[in-house]
């Protein structure tokens, strides 16, 4: 199934192909070398890390159906994943129903748009105490290392269970676990090796506690609790809550993380932005919108799709075995879908981004990450005044050789009351 031998000739593949994924390279756009040719066709040949051929699908629509179709699979790719998690550790992403629908069906109820906005009287707690912290420490200060990564992490550490101490360890073990190419197989493998004992424990302690009969309130202890009357064709074996559970820990963080310093990059790059959001909030929410709409973020792309019945896309016979990658930020720069694509409109309506995906796989934690997005813009903009760079521009560093994109530090100034 995974063996594209044959289809090129029926595809047209040029040469030479592009190498893919692309460099990573600086700021929030793709460079204009990949931009060209990825809003020029439809469906790009690349080459993929050991000479596997692959099509880019760039369009919305066809993302979408990419996206949404079942004859597109994720697991029938078995030949690894664009950056160091491999299916192993990977419950959701990497998997098709019925496997994806029973294990996101366990976790569903802690991800709902009513559950976040429970939730966000905490995620504001939380930003006003690391905010608290920064402004008595003074400018200036690394906002990723002092804000945007312990917010959505302390948050996610109260999801599971996990005690915040421990997040000095787990870290740089999440980090090396969303390389793609930074560090080497030896150091992944550890990571990942050391990432599963560790959450292997968790469970343990997790399951003593019910024993004892004083359960958690956490994710953890809910799947436990709820293992105890499910069917056997839904019960969620205690590998599954291990993988479910790491993988939460590390999409939960990771991306807002990152997500939340390039938003506040871009609006700091944009003379008078800060101030006009600073002096009218309501415009917040639809500018974290149209963020995840300009953000080029994936540093891998997406997720590889292996056609499994043969179909039509993009004007296109794909025949079965065809191997896809759709990019969802490359769709949202789609000229068909979005009017001044390349312009950020933070007042843009109506805005179907895909930031968050689409259909089966469309980001669970989704409401959250917006909350804590527009939690942190609007929290940073009020308590920091006359927020800057503390660094020139070209001085920044950004990430490179990871399935994330974004930078290693963002060091900033304020005016100090």
């Amino acid at each position: 199934m995974n063996d594209v031998t044959g289809t090129r000739d029926a595809l047209d593949f040029a040469e030479p192909l592009l190498d893919f994924p692309f460099p990573a390279g600086r700021g929030a756009s793709l460079c204009p070398e990949y931009a060209r040719p990825l809003r020029e066709q439809p469906l790009l040949p690349v080459v993929l890390a050991g000479g596997h051929r692959a099509l880019l699908v760039t369009r919305h629509a066809d993302v979408r159906k990419v996206l949404s179709d079942d004859r597109f699979s994720r697991e029938a790719w078995s030949n690894g994943t664009l950056f160091a998690r491999d299916s192993s550790t990977l419950a959701l992403a990497t998997s098709d129903p019925p496997g994806h629908t029973r294990r996101r069906r366990a976790v569903q109820s802690w991800f709902t748009a009513h559950r976040a906005q429970q939730d966000r009287p905490r995620i504001e707690a939380a930003a006003e105490s690391l905010l608290d912290a920064l402004v008595a420490q003074g400018p200036p200060a690394d906002l990723i290392a002092g804000f945007t990564t312990p917010l959505p992490y302390r948050f996610v550490c109260e999801q599971l269970g996990l005690p915040l101490v421990d997040l000095e360890w787990l870290l740089p073990h999440a980090s090396v676990m969303m390389s793609a190419g930074r560090y080497g197989t030896e150091e992944i493998a550890a990571a990942q090796q050391s990432m599963r004992g560790y959450f292997t424990e968790h469970l343990a302690e997790r399951k003593a506690a019910l024993q004892r009969g004083t359960p958690g309130s956490d994710l953890v202890s809910s799947l436990l609790i709820a293992r105890g009357t499910a069917s056997a064709e839904n019960r969620i074996s205690d590998d599954e809550i291990i993988v479910l559970a790491l993988g939460l820990f590390i999409a939960g963080g990771e991306t807002t993380a990152n997500h939340l310093a390039i938003c506040v990059h871009e609006i700091l790059a944009r003379p008078g932005l800060a101030g006009k959001l600073r002096d009218n909030p309501a415009l917040i929410p639809s500018a974290v919108e149209e963020l995840l709409r300009w953000i080029w973020f994936i540093g891998t792309g997406g997720h590889i799709h292996v056609v499994v019945e043969e179909l039509e896309l993009a004007g296109r016979t794909l025949p079965r075995g065809q191997i896809v990658i759709p990019l969802g930020d490359t769709a949202n720069r789609d000229p068909e879908v979005f009017d001044d694509p390349d312009v950020l409109r933070i007042d843009r309506d109506p805005n179907p981004h895909l930031g968050f995906g689409h259909g089966r796989h469309m980001c669970l934690g989704a409401p959250h990450a917006r909350a804590e997005l527009q939690v942190g813009v609007e929290a940073v903009l009020r308590r920091l005044d006359g927020l800057a760079l503390a660094v020139p521009e070209q001085e920044l560093e950004w990430r490179d050789g990871m399935f994330i994109r974004g930078m290693w530090s963002l060091p900033v100034t304020w005016t100090e009351k």
